[in-house]
């Protein structure tokens, strides 16, 4: 009966489709899960009692809502994740409740297909699958794309995993990124404005949702390849006293990869606008020859104004480095007798000289040196002049029994002429051969023209500079051709001619450009110099090697004083390419070195600035050295910083420094030296192995060269003094001073007096003199400098002992002869009353001489045969004058005296040798 109660099985739809959004039970299903049975309304044979799902561990199942009608629910046992699972599927029954309560006789309808979606929640940010990007571009291009950035999203579904926009966060940027991830720049880029650019970029799913963290996107910017020189500064600093600087101590070349083959390149120092073309030394052209070992003789014809040398005084000059410019207004008479008027057939001119082209359209001759009749006649016996660029000679000989034509114009074409910088030019001149030097290069000339010899007269010559004078065939004698540049330097040496060695050292520049270790450029490269240093080409094949040899090339400037300034520094390159018909083109540098100014010396003169002789050693053959204990320094100031108690101190500090003078005048204050009586000496022997000579008037010595300060010391110390009329003058005063660079540094001006000892007092002063002379000679012996002092200290004792000695000796003497009582108490009177003013008081040595010994506590008693010599002999200087006192008085004196003495013999031998200073004792 109950198989016939339960006749049909249930049934379901062939397959559902379903949709489960995640983190949620709920399944919904379609169609909606209903099953039906035939059966119905039989009890239990026609209700659902069941859903079965058939699978490995499905997170689903299915419950029956209503028995009757076979409703029934699928739903997920636990969350669902859709990135664990998007999708599933699986098989599904629908079970009958059978033929009664008990279920038994149950039916299942047949399978059905499940197949479930899970819906995604957007529960995931975007995030960057790199924490930063970087990126190099080359200046001025534009990008499509630099690079991309990407973004990635871990929700399941398309809506929520898939990125649909990326932004740049960073603000005005020159740059733009599109869906994709795609950044490009929206302008050129410029190294030089900015080198790199970091910009932050931010990514957007499709559900609008953006990205946890923004990213970090690094855009450098790197210069378009550039051939050229690179890694070189623009300024170089110079400190005098620094050697050989290198100037591009790390350059190399960049050749972006071109194929090249070789290259030439040329260092170029620019110092035409430093003094005369560069640093040269700036000492007196006198000084310079001697220096360089020239031939004695010259004559400068545009020296430093001075009362001896006027002639320069109206042209304009710049004092620094002796320069005089002529604008085409001016000319110098040399005076008669400076120049002789023969110079015979061989001579030398020599000149620094700065010419352009000549102004106006029809050039005129521009002189330089002219030597014209004064008068009546306008005759040109020589002259050295200028005319359309051409250097031209004119020496016109004197007539004599060879009435024929002779060399007189010789002529020079050279571009360095007129091209505005300074040259050096010499003529030698050995009639009738002329030859032309310059910058030390020899220049014979491109034509010789003859003229007739000029006949004898008894007309006066003039010579000038800068203008030739016309004195004849003129209404007003006047000048005429001048000249229009600068010139400085200009001499003129009678009867000898220059070696182009000699000729090279006054010329040579004492700054320029040098090699470091010349060893080590290798044989690759080849270099070469120009004859002053101020050019070097240098050429290879190897590009590295060109390298290493340009980081060898460095500036020197061996004066101790340069002239501080810019120098400007130029190197072109040129380049050759393997079969290239373009070839790349590297820049020229241009930089500069900057020479510091050097610390300015300070020049001191020291020694003994007062003494005192009789007047027989001025009248001797040798008279009197006047300087013997002179001293020389030169110091420069110094700041040294320091760091005390967290500060920055600055000290003031004093170097002592060593170099050359080139003059130092001896000359007289007042009245200049009577030639008749009195002059100052000095013997040429000691000149002799010293770049020094000397020369001598009435206003004083002078001596100049360039050499050493010790050097000058030791010719100072042997001016000597003569006078051989003393009786007409007491005292001569005189005023050293010294100086470096032509008195661009001067010393300070030593001022000496001497005072001439006459007859009438110079026995007190020989007796004063033992006194004095001791002190000063052991003070010097530990400190030569304070000998001064110690003389003026030594001569207030001895007047205060001179005049306790005489207190003591009237006493004695008042004793001796037993006065009445009444007298010996005026005398004690007199007595005090002396006694305190002895301070103050002022005594007559004219019938009394008492010398005494300060240092009498240092004595040691002596051979009784020598005290009793000494003892003799002062009291036969002393018994005119003392012939009114009493015995004892004078044996007390002879005492004294005695000490005196024999301390004088012990240092006879040495008293040649030092000087004393009467100048606080009244005589």
């Amino acid at each position: 009966m109950a198989a016939k109660v339960n006749k049909h099985k249930p049934w379901i739809e062939t397959s559902y489709h379903g949709i489960i959004t995640e983190n949620n039970d709920t399944v919904i299903l379609d169609p909606p899960l209903v099953a039906l049975d035939k059966d119905a309304p039989v009890p239990f044979a026609g209700e659902i009692c069941a859903f079965k799902i058939h699978g490995q561990e499905m997170p689903f199942e299915a419950v029956v809502l209503n028995k009757t009608s076979g409703e029934g629910r699928l739903r997920a046992k636990s969350p669902i994740d859709c990135e664990l699972q998007k999708e599933y599927t699986f098989i599904i029954q629908a079970y009958d409740c059978g033929s009664g309560p008990s279920g038994v006789n149950w039916k299942k309808s047949h399978k059905a297909v499940v197949h479930i979606q899970v819906k995604d929640v957007n529960e995931f940010s975007p995030a960057f699958k790199e924490s930063m990007y970087k990126a190099t571009v080359t200046e001025g291009k534009i990008y499509d794309s630099i690079l991309q950035v990407e973004a990635i999203d871990e929700d399941c579904s398309p809506q929520y995993s898939q990125i649909c926009n990326y932004e740049i966060v960073t603000t005005d940027v020159p740059f733009a990124i599109d869906r994709n991830g795609n950044i490009r720049n929206t302008e050129k880029l410029n190294y030089d404005k900015q080198h790199q650019y970091e910009i932050m970029v931010t990514a957007f799913d499709c559900g609008q949702k953006h990205a946890r963290e923004d990213v970090l996107v690094q855009v450098n910017v790197k210069p378009v390849c550039k051939p050229g020189w690179q890694d070189w500064n623009k300024r170089i600093e110079y400190k005098p006293g620094s050697g050989s600087i290198p100037l591009f101590p790390s350059i190399h070349l960049e050749t972006c990869d071109g194929p090249v083959s070789s290259i030439h390149t040329t260092i170029e120092l620019q110092t035409n606008y430093i003094g005369k073309g560069c640093d040269r030394e700036t000492y007196s052209e006198k000084s310079l020859q001697k220096l360089c070992g020239a031939s004695s003789g010259a004559i400068d014809l545009l020296p430093s104004p001075s009362a001896t040398t006027n002639w320069t005084a109206g042209l304009l000059m710049d004092n620094n480095d002796m320069i005089f410019k002529f604008d085409g207004k001016q000319g110098a008479k040399i005076p008669d007798g400076i120049v002789p008027k023969n110079l015979t057939d061989q001579f030398t001119i020599s000149l620094w000289m700065k010419h352009g082209p000549s102004p106006g359209l029809r050039a005129e001759k521009e002189t330089i040196l002219c030597n014209s009749d004064k008068t009546e006649m306008n005759r040109h016996h020589y002259a050295l002049y200028v005319h359309n660029c051409r250097l031209v000679f004119l020496l016109r000989k004197d007539f004599d029994q060879a009435d024929t034509f002779r060399p007189a114009e010789f002529h020079w074409k050279l571009d360095q002429i007129c091209d505005k910088e300074w040259h050096y030019y010499v003529v030698n001149v050995e009639f009738p051969v002329v030859t032309l030097y310059m910058d030390g290069t020899t220049y014979e000339p491109y034509l010789v023209t003859n003229d007739w010899p000029i006949h004898p007269s008894h007309i006066a010559m003039q010579l000038t500079v800068g203008a030739c004078w016309q004195g004849g065939e003129v209404t007003k004698p006047r000048f005429a051709q001048y000249f229009h540049g600068s010139l400085a330097s200009l001499t003129i040496r009678p009867g000898k001619i220059e070696s182009q060695k000699v000729i090279s050292c006054l010329q040579a520049c004492k700054e320029g450009l040098d090699i470091n270790s010349l060893e080590s450029l290798g044989q690759g490269v080849k270099y070469h110099f120009n004859p002053s240093q101020s050019v070097l080409v240098m050429e290879g094949d190897d590009i590295e090697n060109i390298n290493r040899a340009l980081r060898k090339v460095s500036y020197i400037n061996s004066r101790q004083f340069p002239t501080a300034g810019v120098r400007r520094l130029k190197v072109s390159s040129k380049v050759q390419c393997f079969g290239e018909d373009v070839c790349i083109n590297i820049p020229d540098i241009d930089a500069y070195v900057m020479v510091l100014q050097a610390n300015e010396p300070k020049i001191t003169i020291s020694g003994m600035d007062h003494f005192s002789r009789p007047a027989a050693q001025f009248e001797s053959e040798r008279g009197v050295i006047l300087l013997p204990d002179i001293r020389i320094v030169s110091t420069v100031t110094k700041m040294e910083h320091s760091k005390k108690n967290d500060g920055a101190n600055k000290s003031v500090v004093l170097e002592e420094m060593l170099h050359n003078l080139d003059f130092c005048d001896v000359l007289v204050s007042g009245a200049e030296l009577d030639p008749e009586q009195e002059c100052l000496e000095l013997d040429r022997t000691e000149l002799q192995g010293k770049h020094l000579d000397a020369t001598n008037s009435t206003a004083g010595y002078s001596i100049y060269g360039v050499d050493t300060m010790h050097n000058y010391e030791q010719v100072l110390q042997q001016i000597r003094y003569r006078n051989w009329y003393t009786s007409a003058t007491s005292e001569r005063k005189f005023r050293i001073k010294c100086s470096e660079l032509n008195g661009h540094y001067t010393s300070n001006e030593f001022n000496l007096e001497v005072n001439i000892l006459h007859s009438t007092n110079s026995n007190y002063m020989d007796h004063v003199n033992h006194v004095i002379v001791q002190p000063h000679f052991l003070q010097s012996v530990h400190h030569p400098e304070e000998s001064i002092s110690a003389v003026h200290s030594s001569v207030v004792p001895s007047v205060a002992t001179v005049v306790i000695v005489i207190c003591v000796s009237v006493l004695i003497f008042i004793i001796a002869v037993g006065v009445y009582r009444i007298r010996t108490a005026q005398q004690h009177s007199s007595t005090d009353s002396e006694s305190s003013k002895e301070n103050e008081m002022d005594w007559d040595d004219s019938a009394l001489t008492i010398t005494v010994n300060p240092m009498e506590k240092y004595e040691k008693p002596h051979r009784a045969e020598e005290e009793s010599e000494e003892e003799d002999d002062e009291e036969e200087d002393t018994t005119s004058a003392e012939s009114d006192e009493s015995e004892d008085e004078e044996d007390e004196e002879d005492e004294e005296e005695a000490t005196v003495q024999k301390r004088g013999k012990q240092n006879l031998t040495r008293q040649e040798q030092l000087e004393w200073d009467d100048s606080t004792l009244p005589y």
